[in-house]
């Protein structure tokens, strides 16, 4: 797991994606660009009687350019960080501030795989990996990207309400607390167990001190950070339901009311012939 900010500086929790997905990913892509290389390289020799060899030399370099380093950058821009290994494997590119990844980075990261991964079978981008706490290569860190799992595990149920908070949380004001503020505590508290016990702390105070700045009122002293967050989000998930479970009720439609005659709607005088004000 790793922590990205992004720019309206909420902490989110990724997957960071593991060392044998992406060696699978980078496999399967490999094999592609392979077979289009060797596919364009019969289609080259079965025309060099037709062309001379300056010319020849000069298709195999771009033809070897274009499939290189212009299948990653097209797949993971066109497709925002995902190639055909990465797809298959439910992996993507991501900026190091969760947002999508962008042309720039993309082609960084097409061009230093050449090096990384073809000059040098794939030895300095696995150890630049192992070294990285993220399992970042170099083209990742030159780019400002990480390669993160889309297929993670199903989370647990967030946690219930913790006793005696339930009229503490009842007076909360939530209309202020972002979604993706929420999903951050969310995403907390089903991993809770699964982090260690300094993290735990230090996270969940940072996340708490997040979501204290946009609800009201303030909580009981001396809360702790994870019951802090299960009681605002438990609460927050008891007014959806509820807003689910009891919708506002319409009145079925009637007939329309009768026409007013013209006794009904002439105002009633008094003997000095004053109407009184309706």
């Amino acid at each position: 797991m790793s922590e990205v900010v992004t720019g309206e500086a909420v902490v989110l929790t990724v997957r960071v994606a593991s060392l044998a997905s992406r060696a699978v990913a980078l496999a399967i892509d490999m094999l592609v660009q392979g077979l289009a290389l060797g596919l364009a390289i019969l289609l080259l020799v079965s025309t060099g009687s037709v062309v001379d060899d300056a010319l020849a030399a000069a298709l195999y370099v771009l033809v070897t350019v274009l499939i290189l380093v212009g299948y990653p950058v097209t797949f993971e821009t066109v497709t925002r960080g995902r190639s055909l290994g990465k797809m298959a494997m439910g992996l993507r590119v991501v900026s190091d501030d969760g947002g999508f990844e962008r042309f720039r980075q993309a082609l960084f990261r097409g061009l230093a795989g050449v090096i990384e991964i073809w000059l040098t079978s794939g030895s300095i981008a696995l150890i630049s990996s192992l070294i990285s706490a993220q399992g970042k290569r170099l083209g990742d860190v030159f780019a400002g990207t990480i390669v993160i799992g889309e297929r993670a595990p199903r989370e647990a149920a967030p946690p219930p309400m913790p006793p005696g908070l339930e009229t503490w949380a009842a007076s909360l004001e939530l209309s202020r607390l972002p979604e993706e503020l929420a999903n951050s505590a969310r995403h907390y508290l089903t991993r809770w167990n699964q982090l260690a016990p300094e993290v735990q702390h230090t996270l969940g105070a940072r996340i708490a001190a997040q979501v204290a700045s946009c609800v009201t009122p303030a909580p009981p002293p001396n809360l702790p950070p994870y019951q802090y967050l299960a009681a605002v989000l438990a609460e927050r998930r008891r007014r959806a339901l509820a807003r689910h479970a009891s919708p506002t009720p319409t009145a079925p439609p009637g007939p329309p009311p009768p026409p007013a005659t013209e006794a009904q709607s002439a105002p009633k005088t008094d003997r000095r012939g004053f109407a009184p004000p309706s």
